[in-house]
């Protein structure tokens, strides 16, 4: 086992599909020499040369279009966008072409493209670099949406990504890039897409959530056991494909579910679950869901902790769906 953080596992996914699939190649802004802007690229333009790590312009629309050629013509392409707020203007590229190849073509053409962004707040990055927009790419039909909480998964289902034939939106919460370290298996591994993890079992309360609001469960979860009181927290870790089956056993089990994200509120991927919920085992229910995420406004910088979720938001719903 080796310590990492979540951004030294993407590194090293990275160096060993790379290593291991000659197929494999990294595009996007400052990838290369600079080794990427949170430096997630970091050492691959010395190993693999610019021809399999190439530095790009500024042009989102540019590096998804040329990924996709690439994938079409059998590379395997990871473009990185450097802040997922810059995402918007390949819009167009990831909905119309990207997710729509396979079924446009009558499966006669795949686009592997493996689309890596840093997302969320929690860095002081203002509006312009905080930003959540995963449900955009949830609503889109042939995209497979991706967001690690820990350096062990973050390698394993990064892997998984660039292994799969589909492509893949890749989102890595840049708050808990260099937040904590984990033990990482060094032997080859992956986690597969698909699968949700009970991070703890409990009987009282579920919560789900990913990315870097898991931490924050947890902290407003140890809150709640002191009290004497067993909060179940599951990790989606994919949104799409969605585990079903996990949310339901623990909805089950626990009778009362709370949603946490940092996105805005209104139609953000809480609503999903709570529709999801609502529809197959709200007869096992005994409060409301509850959504505990951003508000309804643009990414503030100076009352970023206000906007995002924190554990004290979360301990409050807790005991508002218990005393229901």
């Amino acid at each position: 086992m080796a310590e990492m953080t979540l951004l030294q596992a993407v590194n090293s996914a990275l160096h060993e599909e790379m290593a291991r699939d000659d197929r494999v190649v990294v595009l996007g802004e400052d990838v290369g020499i600079n080794g990427g802007v949170f430096r997630a690229t970091d050492g691959l333009y010395n190993l693999y040369g610019s021809d399999r790590v190439m530095d790009t312009p500024l042009s989102e629309s540019g590096i998804i279009g040329a990924a996709i050629g690439m994938a079409v013509y059998g590379l395997k392409p990871v473009p990185e966008i450097q802040f997922a707020d810059f995402i918007y203007p390949a819009f167009d590229q990831i909905v119309s072409e990207l997710a729509k190849m396979r079924y446009r073509s009558g499966g006669d053409f795949i686009s592997p493209v493996v689309i890596r962004t840093p997302y969320g707040g929690g860095i002081r990055g203002g509006h312009y670099h905080s930003q959540s927009p995963e449900a955009y790419f949830c609503h889109t039909p042939g995209l497979q949406v991706v967001i690690p909480s820990n350096p062990r998964d973050a390698k394993g289902l990064l892997k998984s990504a660039i292994r799969g034939e589909d492509p893949v939106i890749f989102m890595e919460p840049k708050k808990i890039y260099r937040a904590f370290k984990q033990e990482v298996p060094e032997d080859d591994y992956v986690v597969p897409i698909g699968p949700a993890n009970i991070v703890q079992e409990g009987t009282d309360v579920s919560i789900f959530c990913y990315g870097s609001m898991v931490s924050v469960a947890q902290k407003a979860a140890a809150k709640a056991a002191e009290a004497g009181q067993s909060i179940e927290i599951v990790d989606l870790r994919t949104l799409y494909p969605l585990d079903v089956e996990t949310i339901l056993q623990s909805v089950k089990k626990t009778g009362r579910a709370i949603v946490v994200y940092e996105a805005p509120k209104t139609c953000g991927y809480g609503a999903e679950i709570s529709a999801t919920i609502a529809e197959k085992a709200v007869e096992y229910l005994e409060a409301p869901i509850l959504r505990v995420a951003g508000l309804d406004t643009p990414f503030p910088y100076t009352l970023e902790y206000v906007y995002m979720p924190h554990p004290a938001r979360v301990y409050q719903a807790i005991q508002d769906v218990l005393a229901f």
